[in-house]
């Protein structure tokens, strides 16, 4: 059975569809890499484009996917809620069937190397493949956004890069890296007041002391505060205590939950369906689940 990896490419575009059709269709003209999804938030401003493939298959869909949103994306003029150091943001590889994470591994940090030299742009190793401990919290790069970034990484400040110039262009940096599944799941309050949603990622995010394995930040997005969250272990916090703990603290200022949404896809025993209706997630179907669209591919 021929190893297959998944990769969730993180662009910093998600306002102007053609250019994400561009990063898109770079990807999928790859020989041997299926595209199980792409989708832009404006508010953000980012869209993220899920594929599969083979090791090989898969690092080259990443680095054409890098290749084209660097030419396309001018980091200077960017703007968007979401933290953010460059174009091609942020690039995980995820082991899936016959694939294991040091074979995820090593595919980060080849690609890692080739970015760096081939494209001139700084590369971030992060999570499994990190190479240095400053660099293993995706959180910790990215804090201050690019802005920061484009000043402190020429001071020799941490974060530092592993791979390439140690300054920042119009396409930025590129964070590349291997991880476990991850569940991007974002719940809108009942309120337009995005201190609120502060408050309540603050609370229940593990780097605050909340919920381990859990990420949060707060937002307003489409006109609503929105409690925006990675789990990174959904074994040990689910979805289900997530937003029960949400529910909660929401309620201590007044507000509920509005509705959920889900980014990307989520494995399938991390919610059911009854639980989708539940919970209010507008953009739950068969098709956000993982296992189902593998056993989908040819």
């Amino acid at each position: 059975m021929t190893a297959l990896v998944e990769c969730v490419a993180n662009f910093s575009e998600g306002r102007r569809p053609a250019k994400v059709r561009r990063i898109t269709a770079a990807i999928r003209d790859v020989p041997g890499v299926i595209v199980l999804g792409a989708e832009s938030d404006p508010d953000h401003n980012r869209s993220v484009v899920t594929f599969v493939g083979a090791p090989e298959a898969a690092a080259e869909g990443a680095f054409a996917g890098v290749r084209q949103a660097a030419e396309l994306i001018d980091m200077e003029r960017h703007q968007g809620q979401h933290p953010r150091v460059g174009a091609a943001d942020v690039i995980p590889f995820i082991p899936l069937r016959g694939a294991s994470m040091a074979d995820c591994v090593e595919l980060a940090r080849g690609l890692g190397a080739r970015v760096g030299r081939a494209l001139r742009l700084p590369v971030f190793l992060y999570e499994q493949a990190a190479l240095q401990r400053a660099n293993a919290n995706l959180a910790d790069i990215r804090r201050g956004g690019y802005e920061r970034l484009k000043q402190s990484i020429v001071t020799g400040a941490a974060p530092q890069p592993d791979c390439g110039p140690r300054q920042l262009g119009g396409a930025g940096a590129c964070i590349i890296g291997a991880r476990g599944p991850l569940i991007a799941f974002n719940i809108y309050l009942t309120t337009a007041d995005v201190a609120v949603a502060k408050r309540v990622a603050r609370a229940i995010r593990a780097s605050s002391g909340g919920l381990p394995h859990v990420k949060a930040l707060g937002f307003r997005v489409k006109g609503a505060a929105q409690v925006s969250m990675n789990l990174t272990n959904y074994r040990v916090t689910s979805i289900q205590q997530a937003v029960a703990a949400i529910r909660g603290e929401a309620e201590r200022w007044g507000a509920d939950i509005a509705s959920c949404e889900i980014i990307g896809l989520l494995p399938r025993d991390a919610l059911t369906a009854a639980e989708a209706i539940a919970f209010k997630v507008e953009n739950y179907s068969v098709e956000r689940v993982l296992e189902y669209r593998l056993r989908r591919l040819p």
